[in-house]
């Protein structure tokens, strides 16, 4: 099975062991180091926590993060009186999942459409060049079509003639048609035609990539001020979703991509990529945390299935299970 073998998709045990795998370096690097934090001793105490909090942060979860976890666990020794270093690999299990669940992030299903919802459900793509944003629109709309979704992908992002052309590939071999004016022409243009076309095609979903510059945030908030105006014309709720693609390799640089795409633009979900490259896996746990945004999908590999809707539960089982 390669790259672009669109249309298998993986019962839900292939999809666990995916996910296992992909998270395999976090894991890894995780539990090694708490092997050797609480290796002699018999229960929880102030030392153990110690050592987990240098743990947590070096896992990227993030300073904050990592406090309330500590914590949540603090309160639960002083409840509890006593509580054994062979519980706390369930302990933590319990208080990331509970914590995960005050940040807005759900299990989902139909691979996160929202029922209910007049179609096309419309979806504007942001974040910078190289986390593997229009890979990621390629392997949603590939997926989507395994589940017999009508698709149309809008190539906005104007700026990167290979963003153009690369949206452009997916689109022929996934079997979407995709809007395109070309590189340096106007993004709103192309939400619009692409927003259109959604409509008179019966769409169920419109993808629309967009430019992933950073470096002037009032150009980026007013491009994408702009998509959403054009693209409301035509369907007054949209977008729908604003999704933003992170690179969780990245670790502490995706938190900080995240901050300032949410002062540019009301971000609604998060798309976490390239998990299976990397010991940074915490990172979906603190981003969660600190912008109290969904996790959407996480990307733990590279074939168009392991892109996968994030489950809570099952990312924190994969990360906690030895």
């Amino acid at each position: 099975m390669g790259l672009f073998d669109f249309f298998s998709k993986e019962s839900p045990k292939e999809k666990k062991e995916t996910l296992d795998k992909g998270l395999e370096k976090t894991k890894d690097n995780f539990f090694s180091k708490l092997s050797k934090a609480v290796a002699g001793k018999a229960k929880v105490d102030e030392e153990v926590l110690d050592e987990l909090e240098e743990i947590l942060i070096s896992s990227d979860v993030g300073v904050g993060t990592t406090i309330k976890i500590i914590e949540r666990i603090e309160e639960r020794v002083a409840r509890d009186k006593y509580v054994s270093t062979a519980e706390l690999d369930e302990i933590l299990r319990e208080e990331v999942t509970d914590l995960l669940a005050e940040n807005n992030t759900e299990d989902l299903d139909d691979f996160g459409i929202p029922a209910g919802i007049k179609r096309p459900y419309v979806i504007l793509v942001v974040g910078v060049n190289g986390v593997g944003k229009t890979t990621t629109i390629g392997k949603l709309a590939a997926q989507f079509k395994a589940r017999d979704k009508k698709v149309v992908l809008g190539a906005a992002d104007t700026f990167r003639a290979a963003a153009v052309d690369q949206l452009i590939l997916w689109g022929e071999r996934v079997g979407v048609p995709v809007v395109s004016h070309g590189m340096n022409t106007d993004p709103a243009s192309v939400a619009f035609d692409a927003v259109k076309q959604g409509m008179d095609d019966n769409a169920d979903v419109v993808i629309i990539d967009t430019a992933g510059r950073l470096h002037n945030k009032v150009n980026l908030m007013n491009e994408l001020s702009k998509i959403k105006r054009v693209i409301q014309k035509f369907v007054p709720e949209a977008p729908h979703e604003v999704l933003l693609v992170l690179d969780g390799s990245t670790g502490q640089n995706a938190v900080n991509q995240a901050r300032e795409f949410t002062k540019a633009t009301e971000v609604s979900s998060l798309a976490i990529t390239k998990l299976d490259g990397t010991a940074k896996g915490g990172v979906v746990i603190g981003i969660s945390d600190e912008f109290k945004i969904p996790v959407k999908y996480i990307g733990v590999g590279e074939k168009v299935g392991d892109l996968q809707v994030f489950n809570r539960r099952d990312f924190v089982d994969s990360l906690f299970k030895r």
